[in-house]
Order: structure tokens, then sequence, then C-alpha cells
């Protein structure tokens, strides 16, 4: 969905567990959390806090 990134919550290498908070999106006034669909570790974190990103843009990767 688009809108803008209030925070990034994890670092690339860092390990996560499903259902853990990557990134903060603010998306039509609500703040929604983004989270990991899987375990894994982040490979990459597309964005920053303050980037707008539109439906549909890959904001982070895992391996």
């Amino acid at each position: 969905m688009p809108g803008k990134i209030l925070s990034v919550k994890a670092n690339p290498g860092q390990a996560v567990k499903k259902g853990e908070v990557l990134l903060i999106l603010e998306a039509m006034k609500m703040e929604n959390e983004i989270v990991a669909p899987q375990d894994g570790t982040v490979a990459s974190i597309n964005v920053s806090a303050g980037d707008s990103v539109e439906a549909g843009a890959t904001i982070a990767t895992l391996n």
C-alpha cells in the first residue's frame, strides 16, 4: 500500500522470526507494522525513515 516510512526496526544481516516488526508504514493516517512473513535473515532494507513508497514497491528482502 502507498504510504510513508515512519521508522525502520530491522537491519541487514539481522535474524528475524515470523511476525517480527521490520518497519512502520504510515498509510491513510494509520501506522501499520510491516512484519517478517517467515523466519530468516534480513538481506536488505530498501527504504529509510521519511521515504514515500508506492503500492507494490519492494521495501525489504529476506534470505
